[in-house]
């Protein structure tokens, strides 16, 4: 009895067993069934229909790529003018307008196989800007003219040397200019050279507020340039002379060699009797800086002339004109 329950047993739970794995092979199979459902559903409606989009698009894009070249080629019929055709059609037109100038506007219109076609260019002249003509300025200031006319504004430059007692700055002074009645200019008063000295109250320290001025003219400029070895020159300024305050106001500029020849030995006395002042700045310049004083004096000289507005005023016609002119035997 006992084996007989057994088998019974066994029997049932092999049923089970069985009834289990068909369970699980059902479950797989409808899995994959959905899976396989879903990708055929998935596959048309996406990659299919995208497919389809991007060839329509390729299309249309080579149609209007041909319509375009056909109607910029000469081989395009006259029947497709406006003034051949007794339809009129609506253009949808796209404006590129380049940078360059003159501007230019281009006008393409839209694919259309049953309508005439207009392809227009147009151009529009841009605003031209004229030269400004030179004006010379009057005051005392360089003219300076870039290559569209406009000036640039005021530079001040100079040259600083510094010692013990006292420090000398040169910087140049432009000429002034005239207007005359033709319309021209003409150098009222040449450019000049300052120098100015100002003593020392401390090491490294200056006292710019009580600073004398020299001014040295075209000539002694000239002279400065042509000293050599000991030369010695002395240069008397008054300005009242030839009138009754003469005397009481005077500056004197001596320039001599140093002892030991190393340099040139710069001694500026300023007198005057109306302000009570009485007053002697020196300093010592070596054969260097006295180098760059003279450099500088060579390059700036033809400026304090005027030279540089006259250069910059010549016209090819002009130089034609009075080149074919017998000028020195003329009246």
């Amino acid at each position: 009895m006992e084996n007989i329950c057994e088998d019974e047993q066994q029997t049932f739970t092999k049923k089970k067993k069985m009834v289990l794995v068909l369970v699980l092979m059902n479950d797989e199979e409808e899995e994959e069934e959905e899976e396989q459902s879903s990708y055929n559903i998935w596959r048309p409606k996406s990659i299919e229909r995208f497919r389809r989009e991007r060839e329509r698009e390729r299309e249309r894009e080579r149609r209007r790529i041909e319509d375009m070249q056909f109607l910029q080629s000469p081989k395009c019929p006259s029947t497709l003018l406006p003034h051949h055709h007794h339809h009129q059609q609506t253009l949808n037109t796209s404006v590129f307008s380049t940078s360059s100038n003159p501007s230019l506007h281009y006008f393409s219109s839209t694919k259309n196989t049953h309508k005439r076609r207009n392809l227009t260019v147009k151009c529009r002249r841009s605003e031209y800007i004229e030269p400004k003509q030179p004006v010379f300025n009057t005051n005392s200031s360089f003219i300076q003219q870039d290559s569209v006319g406009a000036f640039t504004p005021r530079v001040y430059a100079g040259y600083t040397i510094y010692k013990g007692k006292a420090a000398l700055t040169i910087e140049p002074k432009a000429p002034e200019f005239v207007a005359l009645d033709s319309g021209a200019y003409k150098v009222s008063k040449e450019g000049m050279m300052l120098l100015q000295f100002a003593p020392a109250f401390g090491t490294r320290q200056y006292d710019w507020s009580r600073k004398q001025v020299f001014s040295l003219s075209i000539s002694e400029i000239g002279t400065l340039i042509g000293l050599s070895g000991s030369d010695t020159c002395e240069f008397f300024h008054d300005p009242n002379k030839g009138k009754s305050d003469e005397g009481k106001v005077r500056k004197v500029l001596k320039v001599e060699p140093l002892p030991d020849g190393s340099g040139l030995f710069f001694n500026l006395s300023v007198q005057n009797k109306l302000l009570n002042v009485d007053e002697s700045i020196y300093i010592p310049i070596s054969k260097g800086e006295f180098a760059v004083m003279v450099s500088t004096f060579n390059y700036i000289l033809p400026f304090l002339l005027g030279w540089h507005a006259f250069v910059n005023s010549i016209k090819p016609e002009d130089s034609v004109r009075f080149n074919n002119a017998n000028v020195e035997w003329s009246r």
